[in-house]
């Protein structure tokens, strides 16, 4: 699909509270206080904050698996502020894969769900994410209003 505009921002982690929902083996390991299974599924509530041309914060609710190799992840993000200018809210999905220091993530806006001048937002994004950063994290939506 094509889109006549994009939108560059940095987003950093404002929160994060992960717990397990499936433990498959009972094994795992714990870090900064929250257990990750060897193999399982768990649920994330995010909060990231935006800078940019997305001015913002988005609450996103991932389902995560973990195993070896690529682990599959969904998520829906509830989107509020600005994308170049155009306030409102949003939701997006987001379809990918995570394996030790590596995240890839293909985000879809869902159509029908902006407000304010969101409310026809069409757009897509895909992240790659190698590793921690303090400094938060860059990604380019292209999109259409």
């Amino acid at each position: 699909m094509t889109y006549d505009k994009k939108a560059e921002t940095v987003f950093t982690v404002a929160g994060w509270e992960e717990s397990v929902l499936e433990d498959i083996d009972g094994t795992g390991n714990e870090r900064n206080g929250t257990y990750y299974p060897d193999r399982g599924v768990t649920r994330a509530t995010v909060r990231y904050a935006y800078s940019g041309d997305i001015e913002g914060e988005g609450v996103v609710h991932y389902l995560m698996t973990y195993k070896s190799g690529d682990a599959p992840v969904v998520a829906v993000e509830r989107f509020t502020g600005s994308i170049g200018g155009a306030e409102g809210t949003c939701v997006l999905l987001h379809r990918g894969s995570h394996q030790a220091e590596q995240v890839d993530d293909a985000v879809e806006v869902v159509e029908g769900m902006g407000t304010g001048a969101l409310e026809t937002l069409r757009g897509e994004a895909t992240i790659t994410l190698g590793g921690h950063s303090d400094d938060g994290y860059g990604f380019t939506l292209h999109y259409t209003l």
